[in-house]
């Protein structure tokens, strides 16, 4: 694998595995903690309406569905505030409703005979210079954020009456969270695909969280196990001509299922 680091694609490829990685440790740490798991499912889901967007008017593609995400993750949070008690019902119409949108859009566009796989579970070797550009300037946004709001950030994920109280506004990074939430979700499109990104920003946080005492060290521990699965998965695409999302996904869930194990015999 060593001689294919001189072509591009293949350095595009090792950038990207390595920046999505540490966005994903990060943000994943926050979804997790703050248990919107299923309300990442459904941006990822809708995302597609914003990919179809893209294909059917020719606009820029990261572009057309970051905006589209966006949108759709402020009607959820407006929702997740006033109306809570139908909050998965709109996630369900917004996942179904945004795949829908796309596939017709998909359909509908003259001549389009791009491989559709590849939005679905990634394309690793599609990286552009551009979207290692997107994902460079949205990492350095998450750690500003982070670094500038941690104390707030830690008060809303384990205590909202407290960080209420405090005078924290809990409303403003709930929302904030859920935000960057769906950049890096739109940003991991390329990586793993729509359907397995939650995969991604599940899955090294629950390995992590086994040995990890703070929301720190849970996201510094989840972006190593992130970074460690995505080679190892690249290394096994690239030598057997697997498709490099699921294979990323495949040896986490392998040490996860590993990780699970131990566990229950060390309770035992």
């Amino acid at each position: 694998m060593l001689e294919t680091l001189s072509y591009t694609f293949m350095q595009n490829a090792l950038i990207s595995v390595v920046l999505v990685s540490i966005i994903t440790g990060i943000i994943g740490s926050l979804v997790v903690v703050n248990k919107m798991v299923f309300l990442s499912g459904g941006i990822a889901h809708s995302a597609y309406g914003g990919i179809g967007l893209a294909i059917f008017f020719g606009l820029p593609m990261l572009l057309s569905t970051s905006l589209f995400c966006i949108f759709i993750t402020l009607i959820i949070a407006m929702t997740s505030f006033k109306h809570r008690e139908h909050l998965d019902i709109l996630i369900g119409i917004t996942w179904a409703a945004g795949m829908s949108l796309g596939i017709i859009l998909v359909d509908l566009t003259p001549g389009y005979q791009s491989d559709l796989m590849s939005y679905l579970f990634g394309s690793l070797l599609a990286v552009t210079g551009d979207d290692i550009t997107y994902m460079s300037v949205l990492l350095a946004l998450i750690i500003a954020v982070v670094f500038t709001f941690y104390r707030d950030i830690l008060a809303v994920s384990y205590d909202t009456e407290y960080a209420t109280l405090r005078g924290v506004k809990t409303k403003f990074f709930y929302t904030l969270i859920l935000l960057l939430s769906s950049l890096t979700i739109v940003i991991s499109i390329k990586v793993v695909g729509l359907i397995l990104v939650i995969a991604l920003l599940t899955i090294p946080i629950y390995i992590a969280s086994f040995f990890s005492k703070s929301l720190y060290s849970m996201m510094f521990n989840a972006t190593l196990l992130s970074i460690f699965f995505s080679l190892i998965g690249l290394t096994l695409s690239y030598n057997f001509d697997l498709s490099s999302g699921p294979s990323i996904i495949m040896v986490s869930s392998l040490f996860a299922l590993c990780a699970f194990i131990v566990k229950h015999f060390k309770k035992r």
